[in-house]
């Protein structure tokens, strides 16, 4: 029946799940190399604070972040563990950034020395990390301008009250099957990295890999590797050669069932008329709609489970709420639980297929349906 959340639809996170796949992660890349847990958006919707909590129980030490808003969390939660943020902060942003202690990236003098300045007034030193763009075309040095980075860095050092203690980079096709680009990224940031120190410049830190390249390209794990989506129990895609780590989903979503009615033969359900009725059919409503990240694009295809059977949905999904057909589910009735993603034993509906009955990517389903729903935490 009902749970205690506010709402009669809930994210179930199973921290039992989180703690095993982060000791199979562990046990996947021996003692070496340090792990970055990756929990920005929400630890990927499953909750920041409790995500962090069972990290923290199992030993890790820095966790990598989106935003400041998102280290403001941490730290107003009482983290202590050092917090990377991934993305370039801004100037405007620096005396935050120094004020909660944060590593931050970098990839401009003008930026570090923003840092060292602020830094410097409130007696601080902060240590970043330099970004390196290897092929992903988003942040980071030219890997092969290594003439104006090594330039840029060689300043950074002489600046007061700014250190940078690694370098870093991101694969863009790690999770594909063939790995030739990665290889290559992999060969332009040891080029990049052995330029750096050619120059006399001591950067000893080197992170590259993502949660595929933990599974599938152990060579780029260097000194930290950076699990994400894997920390959650979900594959970073069919490509990546699942045999290399055992994980468990932390994510479920449920709702309950709050109306039910019977429809005649050629009744419509929902806006546009696009479910029409071909039996006299017992439609359920839930409290489930896309601004809770439940895609409208699912609409035509999608399926929940009710007591051990698969339902399709009837009709568009709408902005709070979406309808089912609960004909053949027996003895159906008000409070019934549905399944939306997750498993009964039985039947199972993923974040996988959710995502592709709607052309995206299981992570954007995990982060959406984690924004606005309630969470309920089991082990």
């Amino acid at each position: 029946m009902f749970t205690d959340a506010l709402r009669s639809v809930w994210v179930e996170v199973n921290l039992s799940n989180l703690d095993y796949n982060v000791k199979q992660i562990y046990k996947k890349i021996g003692p070496d190399p340090e792990m970055l847990a990756v929990i920005k958006a929400d630890a990927y919707g499953h909750g920041v604070r409790r995500v962090a909590e069972v990290l923290r129980e199992n030993g890790v030490k820095t966790f990598a972040v989106s935003t400041m808003s998102e280290v403001v969390t941490l730290r107003e939660a009482g983290a202590r563990e050092e917090i990377i943020i991934l993305g370039i902060t801004p100037n405007m942003y620096t005396d935050m950034l120094v004020r909660y202690d944060v590593t931050p990236a970098v990839c401009t003098y003008d930026n570090a020395k923003a840092i060292s300045d602020v830094a410097r007034i409130q007696g601080r030193k902060i240590f970043g990390m330099v970004a390196v763009d290897t092929g992903m075309g988003r942040i980071g040095y030219q890997w092969d301008d290594t003439e104006h980075a090594i330039a840029e860095i060689k300043k950074m050092e002489r600046l007061p009250n700014f250190k940078a203690k690694a370098l870093f980079s991101h694969l863009s096709t790690a999770d594909e099957k063939d790995k030739s680009y990665s290889e290559l990224q992999e060969q332009r940031m040891v080029y990049f990295r052995d330029a750096v120190r050619a120059a006399g410049i001591n950067i000893p830190f080197v992170t590259m890999a993502n949660s595929a390249a933990i599974m599938d390209l152990p060579s780029t794990h260097y000194d930290a590797v950076r699990p994400g989506i894997i920390l959650y129990g979900v594959y970073p895609s069919e490509d990546v050669d699942k045999s290399q780590l055992d994980l468990r989903p932390c994510m479920s979503v449920k709702a309950n069932i709050i109306h039910l009615k019977t429809l005649k033969k050629g009744c419509a359900v929902s806006y546009g008329r696009s479910f029409i009725c071909k039996r006299d059919s017992k439609i359920a409503t839930i409290n489930l709609g896309y601004a809770d990240g439940f895609p409208r694009a699912y609409s035509k295809k999608g399926k929940v489970i009710v007591n051990g059977v698969v339902c399709p949905i009837a009709g568009n999904i709408c902005m709070d709420q979406c309808m089912i057909d609960v004909t053949d589910v027996p003895d159906v009735k008000y409070g019934d639980e549905v399944i939306i993603m997750g498993s009964d034993g039985k039947n199972t509906i993923s974040p996988e297929y959710i995502a592709e009955c709607t052309g995206t990517i299981n992570y954007e389903i995990l982060c959406a349906f984690g924004q606005r729903l309630p969470k309920v935490y089991v082990r």
